[in-house]
């Protein structure tokens, strides 16, 4: 028992244990900030997120949890807007539908990306993970056509569809730009979160019924909610749940695999499965039950393939090494006595088995994460 509770594996264990309560927690907060306490503005909680998302990456760059890049302007207005249009999309869908429905599409957003990488780029899968996702699909079938409440939510149900296409697409390509920029996903957040907050505050106007005049001030405009102590707690609760969730996913990843990352994952939607039905009143009969399970069979057959498939990758682009090889600049190293390389000091950034950082940590992340947390 001692050697299990080692402090790194207790550091692991909080860390997902933080990661599940903050991803699971921004659900059940969003979902109370629109049901419960009546604040139906949907780009005004994006925003508010956005800015605590931004106020928060700076602060963890000045404590030197990674490091600023200075990205082209273009590209980070191009990957504001599909943020924005994503989170949107995804909240909305939040908002207009049950949490049990929300969840079930956001598990369709891998069969998604398969479907856009055959018919976007003409990369066809192997057939196990072909026949992984069509599990996924026919779980997601059968949860939605025997769930009563979104039979009769025409629209939800499309704003849903919409929102997991959207998600999708968005995964696919902030994945290739930030290959092409040679970013962090952590770097990549922090630069364009203050584009998208200045987009929000234009939209925010534009689509809100704000109540600019007295007489338009009703309790339906966002100038005259009733901001009482508790909407705005949670409103301020669920903004820094979105911070805590790519904190805690760099931690979980840092300190354990991609692997119990995805068993992280899995766990979540469980969890938000099972919150729908307690704190907001989902029904669960049989045949929806049998439908999520299905779904989650098939997701954790997929995951299964894509890390095998990740890991194999990976131990055929390690070089074959019969002998030590001299470092690129050995002024900065000494060999020791068994032959290997050292570097001259332990401060210096040039190791030839070199620890997982922020940067390796947030790209194994984007690469092998469940789209399914926030």
């Amino acid at each position: 028992m001692a050697k299990l509770l080692t402090p790194a594996n207790v550091r692991a264990l909080l860390y997902g244990a933080l990661n599940v309560a903050s991803a699971s927690g921004i659900v059940f907060a969003n979902k109370a900030v629109f049901q419960t306490y009546g604040f139906h503005f949907t780009f005004a909680l994006t925003e508010v997120h956005t800015i605590f998302t931004m106020v928060g990456m700076l602060a963890m760059a000045r404590l030197g949890v990674f490091e600023r890049k200075r990205l082209p302007v273009k590209s980070l207005l191009q990957l504001a807007a599909a943020y924005v249009g994503y989170i949107v999309l995804c909240n909305l869908s939040l908002k207009m539908n049950t949490v049990g429905f929300y969840q079930v599409m956001k598990i369709a957003v891998a069969p998604t990306v398969i479907a856009i990488d055959v018919v976007l780029f003409g990369r066809l899968p192997k057939p196990r993970i072909v026949m992984s996702v069509c599990v996924v699909c026919v779980g997601i079938f059968v949860a939605t056509v025997t769930d009563s409440q979104m039979v009769s939510n025409v629209t939800g149900m499309l704003v849903g569809m919409c929102a997991t296409l959207v998600t999708a697409l968005y995964q696919t390509w902030a994945g290739s730009k930030q290959k092409e920029l040679r970013a962090s996903s952590m770097q990549l957040l922090q630069a364009y979160t203050p584009h998208a907050s200045l987009l929000l505050g234009a939209l925010v106007p534009m689509c809100e019924n704000v109540g600019w005049s007295h007489k338009a001030r009703t309790h339906d405009t966002l100038l005259g909610f009733p901001y009482n102590a508790t909407a705005v707690t949670a409103i301020v609760i669920s903004a820094c749940l979105g911070l805590l969730v790519s904190l805690s996913t760099f931690l979980v990843i840092g300190a354990t695999s991609s692997l119990t990352y995805n068993v992280v994952g899995h766990l979540k939607t469980v969890i938000i499965l099972t919150g729908g039905c307690v704190f907001f009143g989902d029904s669960m009969p049989l045949k929806k039950l049998l439908g999520v399970s299905i779904a989650m069979c098939g997701i954790v057959w997929y995951t299964q393939l894509k890390l095998a498939a990740a890991e194999a990758s990976g131990r055929s682009a390690l070089p074959k090494m019969d002998a030590p090889q001299e470092p690129l600049l050995p002024l900065t190293a000494s060999r020791s006595e068994d032959g290997s390389w050292r570097p001259a000091n332990r401060g210096d950034d040039i190791l030839l088995h070199k620890p997982m950082t922020v940067n390796s940590a947030f790209h194994k992340m984007h690469r092998t994460s469940n789209p399914s947390g926030y």
